[in-house]
């Protein structure tokens, strides 16, 4: 059984139910968790496109991950999630923390529960899918010395130079939407936890989404049970690969 812990709101549609529709496919169950036990929603721009402006077409989520996510959101285990208090981790197998950049994923990352929880399992050495934002979460975790549970690892997250571009694009009208904490981003905040500024991984320049017909578009950093990728666009790599771990591969 694979654990799930969704924000309440402004969850990357893309990079949760893509992971979750691959899963699925593949056989494997997965429990969702919100703070408050109550269904969670997803980035509305992301979904619909609305107020992205001349960009829509390129910013926004893809036709598949629209379906994909109007798909999960229809399951039972979607709509009947736990609450993170109600979390037990040693009755789950992994853990996968999906990404997203809205404003209301801030409780999301900030919850000491899932931090705590996602420590364990780290030091468990059970795996850990993080994607995007979902990496930030990580680099909060914190082990029983103090230091992230990415410490001493390789990983990757979303890139200083895409947030900073889609925060560029869309600031006129959007403010601070692509940018959830504006006074640093995503890789600032992920390389100071590392232990060296050489263990963050950029990866190639990301310039195509990858697909179940172009898996070498993405890109995804695996360093011993952590699995880390970057953006939307490395939503399928990250997925297949993590099947690949959660099989043993």
């Amino acid at each position: 059984m694979i654990l799930m812990p969704m924000a309440s709101q402004d969850f990357d549609p893309t990079e949760a139910s893509i992971v979750w529709q691959v899963l699925e496919q593949s056989g494997f169950q997965i429990q969702f968790a919100t703070q408050d036990g109550q269904s969670s929603q997803p980035d509305p721009l992301m979904m619909t496109g609305a107020g992205l402006g001349i960009w829509k077409r390129l910013l926004m989520a893809r036709k598949d991950a629209v379906q994909a996510c109007t798909a999960m959101m229809a399951t039972a285990a979607f709509n009947s999630p736990l609450s993170f208090a109600e979390i037990n981790g040693a009755d789950y197998d992994a853990l996968l923390l999906h990404g997203g950049h809205a404003p209301g994923m801030r409780s999301y990352l900030e919850s000491p529960l899932l931090q705590k929880l996602a420590a364990e399992f780290v030091e468990q050495g059970k795996p850990v899918a993080a994607i995007c934002h979902g990496v930030l979460l990580l680099a909060r975790s914190k082990l029983a010395d103090g230091r992230s549970v990415l410490f001493g690892r390789k990983c990757t997250t979303l890139l200083q130079s895409q947030e900073l571009a889609a925060y560029n694009l869309t600031r006129l009208w959007l403010g601070s939407y692509y940018r959830t904490y504006p006074n640093t981003t995503c890789q600032a905040e992920v390389i100071a936890a590392l232990q060296s500024d050489a263990d963050f991984c950029p990866g190639p320049m990301p310039m195509l989404r990858d697909n179940p017909g172009h898996l070498r578009r993405g890109f995804t950093v695996q360093d011993g049970n952590i699995l880390t990728a970057r953006w939307p666009g490395d939503a399928y790599s990250f997925s297949k690969h993590f099947v690949g771990i959660l099989r043993g591969g």
